[in-house]
């Protein structure tokens, strides 16, 4: 039997449009922001170059949002955010730091042998320091972690151990390789028992 009577196929119509989430495409923004903070420095952040890394619309960086501005502070609030969780693997230890520092010791060295942690973290400081704004972003992981220790450690060692950890960030973060687990427990040890006025052997 001939089939040229048989009725000729449907002709495809067009793909059924893909659902907006416009949440989602928000998300996609910030998140790629954040990476090229993390990879290049917040100087780095352009609209451009989020979109391209988004893979979105350049006007979308913008109906998104209000300005560049308004981007890198709320990367730079998300990294924060970020940085925050490391304090929060630090406080089960903090009570029995200073008769046993070897579990706050790894918990640091974790922290440090982070690449992307160290450049978050470095990020969020220069980013404190050229911009008045965001001042208060760069010191809340140095003021938490202050605060954290104080009660256990008396103020002044607590203030001393979380410049170690700017100090120890910022040189991880240059040379490539964070302080080793032997130096630095020296210098925990050495910070636990520095005289502070007042005490009983200052």
């Amino acid at each position: 039997m001939s089939h040229l009577h048989e009725p000729a196929a449907e002709p495809a119509g067009p793909p059924a449009p893909r659902r907006r989430d416009p949440e989602g495409r928000r998300l996609a923004i910030l998140a790629a922001a954040t990476e090229i903070i993390v990879e290049q420095g917040h100087s780095a952040l352009t609209h451009r170059a989020v979109a391209k890394r988004a893979s979105v619309p350049l006007g979308s960086t913008t109906q998104y949002f209000s300005s560049i501005d308004d981007l890198r502070e709320c990367a730079l609030q998300q990294l924060a955010e970020e940085i925050d969780e490391s304090i929060a693997r630090l406080e089960p230890f903090v009570a029995t730091m200073v008769e046993r520092p070897e579990p706050i010791i790894g918990e640091m060295l974790a922290y440090l042998e982070d690449p992307r942690t160290v450049h978050a973290d470095i990020a969020l400081m220069t980013s404190g320091m050229t911009d008045a704004r965001l001042r208060a972003l760069a010191l809340r992981w140095p003021e938490r972690l202050v605060e954290r220790l104080s009660p256990q450690i008396g103020e002044e060692r607590a203030v001393a151990l979380a410049v170690l950890m700017d100090g120890a960030t910022m040189h991880a973060g240059l040379t490539g390789t964070p302080l080793g687990r032997d130096e630095l427990t020296r210098i925990m040890r050495a910070l636990m028992t520095m005289p502070v006025p007042g005490s009983a052997n200052s």
